[in-house]
This record gives C-alpha cells, sequence and structure tokens, in this order.
C-alpha cells in the first residue's frame, strides 16, 4: 500500500482549498477542513472512483489509444499496438498494482500543470474530475 494518497496535491475541496495528505496508522487519507474541522477521508474510496472513471471514458476507445500510445513510444508495430491494447483491456488490473505502488511524484507534478483535479466535498464523495483534453464531461462548459 502507498504511504500516501494517489492523487495527493491534486485533490481540492468544493471551496477550491487543497486537501491535504495524511496517514492514519498506515492508512493514506485526504484531510478536508470542514469549518475547522479535519476531515479524514480514506483515499482509496477517492482513489478508486477516479480510476474507475478515468476506465470508463477508455471504455471502447482501446484500439485508438494503443495505436497513438506506441507511436508515442516509437514502438509503431502490430505486436507492440496489441500489447498495449491488451493492457488497456485490462486497465483494472493495472489500476490494483498502481494502488499499491502509487504514482511517482513527477507524474503527479504534470497532471497538476496539467489541469488535473479531482473535486470532493466534506464527505469524500467526488464531485467532479477536471481532466484536460476532456471531451464535453462538465456541465456549465462554455
Amino acid at each position: 500500500m502507498p504511504k500516501q494518497p494517489l492523487f495527493a496535491g491534486l485533490v481540492i475541496d468544493e471551496l477550491g482549498r487543497a486537501a491535504e495528505s495524511s496517514l492514519i496508522g498506515s492508512e493514506p487519507c485526504y484531510v478536508v477542513d470542514d469549518a475547522g474541522f479535519r476531515r479524514h477521508i480514506p483515499a482509496e474510496q477517492i482513489d478508486r472512483a477516479v480510476l474507475a472513471q478515468m476506465a470508463d471514458m477508455m471504455k471502447g476507445s482501446e484500439d485508438l489509444l494503443s495505436e497513438q500510445a506506441a507511436k508515442m513510444m516509437g514502438q509503431d508495430d502490430p505486436f507492440s499496438k496489441a500489447i498495449i491494447e491488451q493492457q488497456l483491456k485490462n486497465i483494472d488490473k493495472q489500476f490494483d498494482a498502481l494502488m499499491q505502488t502509487g504514482i511517482p511524484e513527477d507524474m503527479r507534478a504534470y497532471l497538476g500543470m496539467m489541469g488535473f483535479k479531482v473535486i470532493i466535498n466534506y464527505h469524500g464523495e467526488i464531485v467532479r474530475v477536471e481532466q484536460p483534453g476532456a471531451s464535453g464531461n462538465e456541465e456549465g462548459d462554455e
């Protein structure tokens, strides 16, 4: 289990304040300020919900995503594309491994610079996930 929440530094509350990261025993948590009361929300429930949303966005586009990923890696051959596509189809297993290892600090920093944010309420429910380049998945986008 990672020593910090998967999306540490990328989770904010509904008022735009960053959620802190903390541990309760060995369990990583996000800490949200609720009018002075610090609510500790188990990170796994939020992290898995965000990963599930990402998986839903990828469903049905595995072939296109694998083709683009193979091109970006310079491995634009049918075998590499097939391997990547298979990994994307089994994305749940990849997410389980990610939950164990965590996201590297530089990758989280990159996600933050690109505008990735997870907005939660003080109950630990995801209000929305802001992902750069995500097409029309938010209300009020104009």
